[in-house]
């Protein structure tokens, strides 16, 4: 995943073999390993929430218990603290695209925020958007709902006073709601957690199910992404190319990505571009830019 430096340097890349491995540790060498990296440059309310979170052994046992959820009792895609991670990072750089490029942000327009509790809003929603996993992924963006209405309140104790505190608390609360299918973002920070959600797609999310033999056009079309890459786009703020190794990824973007796209505000300031690098593929879709 090629964010900007800073984030690049800093992130951890998803492997399903360790994602299995963490399953099969003690809860408590599992929580003992885990710790979420952002670039705060200098948002000092972010840097405060994050050193939070990494001392924060229930966020931490939730992402766990979702995880086991997900890799051994469904043997569905990671879920682990390393998803976790990733969508945050995604997160926080789709929102730092459209700040540089001059697109204010929802809480900033209609609260009078600044930038940084955009960053706050948006990264919070990113660590706690499927928490709800560790009770069960059916409704898990309902559980993670009521799990994470309390917490964010500890977590962010100190940092904001009320009223902002509760603003805060209920703007992240939708950018839970907000992520699964059928959600209906109504700020763009909660649009920008549905998107990075479905953006992580590189290196592998779909071993679990294909090393277990459960072949379908979502493990195929998952397993042929090999990269994903933001940065400014040709005629939009945000530019995301998908490196692909078969077209069969297209599925992974006009199905899933495009869904997750369409709705959350963020289509007039986003292109996608895919371009599959095989030889032979190449002669028949070499470049596919989807159209929301």
């Amino acid at each position: 995943m090629a964010l900007d430096p800073e984030t690049d340097e800093r992130i951890e890349q998803p492997v399903s073999e360790e994602a299995r491995r963490e399953t099969r540790m003690s809860p408590a060498e599992a929580v003992g390993k885990m710790r979420i990296r952002v670039p705060e440059r200098g948002n000092r309310k972010l840097r405060t929430l994050v050193e939070r979170v990494n001392d924060d052994r229930q966020v931490k046992a939730w992402w766990h218990v979702a995880n086991v959820n997900a890799v051994v009792r469904m043997e569905i895609n990671d879920h682990s603290w390393v998803h976790v991670q990733i969508v945050t990072n995604i997160a926080l750089k789709l929102l730092r695209q459209l700040v540089k490029h001059g697109v204010e942000p929802t809480t900033v327009r209609d609260y009078g925020f600044g930038p940084e509790d955009a960053e706050v809003i948006v990264v919070l929603g990113a660590l706690l958007h499927c928490i709800g996993m560790a009770v069960h992924r059916d409704g898990h963006e309902d559980f993670s709902l009521f799990l994470a209405e309390p917490k964010l309140r500890e977590l962010l104790d100190g940092i904001y006073e009320e009223p902002e505190l509760t603003v805060v608390t209920t703007e992240v609360l939708q950018t839970i709601t907000s992520h699964r299918d059928y959600g209906r973002p109504l700020t763009l920070e909660a649009g920008i957690v549905r998107v990075a959600d479905a953006l992580d797609m590189a290196e592998g999310r779909s071993r679990i199910p294909f090393e277990h033999g459960r072949v379908s056009i979502h493990s195929l079309s998952a397993a042929a992404i090999d990269q994903v890459e933001i940065r400014d786009g040709e005629h939009a703020p945000i530019g995301i190319e998908i490196l692909m190794n078969n077209s069969s990824g297209i599925y992974q973007v006009d199905g899933l990505l495009k869904a997750k796209l369409r709705g959350s505000g963020l289509e007039p300031y986003v292109e996608v571009t895919a371009h599959i690098d095989t030889e032979a593929e190449k002669r028949l879709v070499p470049i596919y830019r989807l159209e929301t």
